[in-house]
């Protein structure tokens, strides 16, 4: 925490401090700008992160939020994160990168929208994000020969051995996937020594030694060392605008008193959900009509299986190995792709999926929750098209800080219904292929992508390709609510490399 400038005008305020915030403040910071952060949630010690899945839901953002629509989606734990660093606190650190096709679906496909550039224009930046965070990865990457990766591979727990076994049976490369999570000492600037990985696997419940590479223990201490101010406990709900329409102030709630924050420009990095939420109240930078529209998620179905021997699904990092075979099916059905990763899971996590996937009760049930221990996973991330259909609105009900409560409605297409089933059908072979039994299905999706897209056009997108609204000049946008289209990656690695490059288009002006 630096000195209180509330009374002073900072040159920029950001609202959120996880992926889309922590490197655009470091980089702002790293500058000279004077700039404060305001962050919803509290300021964590990574020593008080535990293994135990109740105590680690105060990780996750649990203001309530309406789900509707054909294909319903849990919030929470699932997606959202809470307190400085945002939810990659609790992300599970896969950390793939965008394939370069997806930033084209559509001149390719005919269906999606493209990006307003290609994969070359962040591909510094993907880089530099690797670098300063730490990334392990293998040292031959099928799919990419030319990527490197600072930190030799985790070591595979047997989920992942056992998805490789089942790779080599159906024909499939895999390689142990990018992580964000260090399998070495370093010593990271500003914060201190952070130890190797020791493969407890409960990098969904907080990272007690540093190993796993989130913002709190990398953009933010950066930040700090240049005199960002970091405020925990800060949930913005208004701004305050002159005759010209430009943002003056940040009106947000502290302790229960409201109190504002002048300012030369704003940077809005508080979610697809919040951001848009926010947006909506407050009547702004909608003229495109596009404020909460398009929301998407990745199709994120997992095939599960029973083995005879041992697994140990909380053992060990939980999502090893990939292949990014799928990305372009031959035999597709549909447009786009998926990439697929190794499952293990903590108990309490895979058992509430299991019962609200399965439907198994009673006796069932038991025997299955009994097989715990013998029981591995994979999983598939694919691409989610953009419908405008699928949308964050304004509920009628408030919530504790007088806010309307957002309501998201979600519904899978005809692309995401296939792509679905051509999945479930490969992850069932291959799971077949090595003797698995009790194999069954939980249809989901995962992370919170849209609602604000960038792009060229200011009919048709809330802000042009570097996060800039095109109705109000000093206002900013730097999440994974500006993504055209989901692409199938986990999104962590895309939403640091983009806020980088805000924050160097940001610097020009400000």
């Amino acid at each position: 925490m630096m000195n209180d400038v509330s009374q002073q005008i900072a040159d920029v305020v950001v609202i959120g401090t996880g992926a889309g915030g922590a490197p655009l403040i470091a980089r702002l910071a790293q500058a000279g700008r004077k700039v404060v952060a305001l962050e919803a949630g509290p300021a964590f010690q990574a020593r008080s992160h535990t293994p135990d899945e109740p105590t680690a839901q105060e990780l996750y953002w649990l203001h309530e939020r309406l789900s509707g629509g054909k294909t319903p989606q849990a919030f929470g734990g699932n997606n959202s994160g809470t307190g400085l660093g945002g939810s990659l606190l609790h992300y599970g650190a896969f950390l793939p990168r965008m394939d370069k096709r997806e930033f084209h679906l559509h001149s390719e496909t005919g269906q999606g929208v493209d990006w307003p550039f290609g994969a070359e224009e962040i591909q510094p930046y993907i880089e530099e994000v690797e670098r300063f965070i730490g990334v392990s990865g293998p040292a031959h990457y099928p799919w990419d020969e030319s990527r490197h990766y600072a930190y030799p591979p985790l070591a595979p727990n047997a989920a992942a051995l056992k998805m490789r076994k089942a790779c080599d049976n159906v024909g499939l490369r895999h390689a142990d996937g990018p992580v964000a999570v260090i399998s070495q000492g370093r010593e990271q600037p500003h914060f201190g020594h952070r130890e190797g990985c020791v493969n407890c696997g409960a990098c969904h419940q907080g990272c007690r030694n540093g190993a796993k590479s989130g913002v709190d223990n990398t953009y933010l201490p950066l930040a700090c060392a240049h005199g960002a101010e970091l405020r925990p406990g800060c949930m913005a709900t208004a701004f305050e605008r002159d005759s010209q329409g430009r943002i003056t102030a940040v009106i947000y709630v502290k302790d229960g008193r409201e109190e504002r924050q002048k300012c030369k420009a704003v940077v809005l990095a508080a979610g697809a959900v919040e951001t848009a939420r926010l947006l909506l109240h407050n009547g702004l930078a909608n003229s495109s009509g596009q404020v909460g529209r398009n929301y998407m998620t990745h199709v994120s179905t997992q095939v599960w299986g029973v083995f005879d021997e041992e697994i140990r699904p909380n053992k060990g990092y939980p999502s090893l190995t990939i292949t990014e075979d799928m990305l372009r099916p031959k035999d597709a059905d549909f447009a786009g792709g998926y990439l697929l990763q190794s499952l293990g899971m903590m108990p309490l996590t895979w058992a509430a999926n299991l019962v609200r996937a399965d439907g198994r009760r009673g006796e069932a049930l038991s025997q299955t929750l009994a097989a715990y221990n013998y029981s591995a996973g994979i999983g598939m991330h694919g691409e989610s098209l953009p419908r405008e259909e699928n949308r964050v609105t304004l509920s009628e009900e408030k919530d504790a800080f007088g806010l309307p409560k957002p309501r998201i409605d979600y519904s899978y297409g005809p692309n995401e219904e296939a792509m679905h089933r051509h999945a479930t059908r490969l992850m069932v072979k291959m799971w077949e292929s090595i003797g698995a039994k009790d194999i069954r299905v939980i249809s989901r999706a995962a992370h919170m992508i849209g609602t604000c897209r960038m792009g060229k056009d200011a009919g048709s997108a809330v802000v042009n390709p570097y996060g800039r609204s095109f109705d109000i000049e000093n206002l900013w946008i730097s999440d994974h609510s500006t993504f055209p289209s989901s692409g199938a990656a986990n999104p962590a690695l895309t939403i640091m490399a983009l806020s980088l490059r805000t924050a160097d288009a940001l610097l020009k002006v400000v």
